[in-house]
């Protein structure tokens, strides 16, 4: 999902995962998509570990920036949905898009530990997040 709005986005963007961004680039960015599965009903462990190792270092210096929020569950990925939005708001972010969830229906060890594929379609409406992101961007909307 998170290649997906990339893509999207095109060249100006930059995908990095959880466990390699640094505070310095998200000083660096405009704006923001933050990409993550559902586990246990929270934000993945490498993801909540980015914003423990980032949010003080960031804190007041990226107020009004534009975020999005992609999140793959495995039932509806609300918890997730609302650790993110919990620490954009006390960055001062501003969601820009409604939030893609997209549901797995994980439901069993089995299904769980599976590899996921997610479908055509919500990998389109990815792709367009990230485009319309990128755009708002560079005409300076957000």
């Amino acid at each position: 999902m998170g290649r997906a709005a990339f893509d999207g986005a095109g060249d100006n963007a930059r995908l990095l995962p959880a466990e390699s961004v640094e505070p310095s680039d998200i000083i660096d960015a405009r704006g923001y998509i933050f990409a993550c599965p559902e586990n246990l009903a929270t934000m993945s462990g490498l993801m909540k570990e980015m914003f423990d190792r980032c949010y003080y270092p960031v804190l007041g210096k990226i107020e009004g920036r534009a975020y999005a929020t992609l999140i793959a569950a495995g039932s509806d990925g609300e918890g997730a949905l609302r650790q993110i939005d919990r620490i954009a708001t006390g960055w001062r972010l501003r969601r820009v898009a409604e939030p893609v969830i997209v549901n797995l229906a994980a439901q069993t060890p089995e299904v769980i530990l599976a590899p996921k594929d997610v479908p055509a379609a919500d990998l389109e409406t990815c792709r367009l997040l990230g485009a319309a992101l990128a755009e708002g961007l560079a005409s300076g909307i957000f």
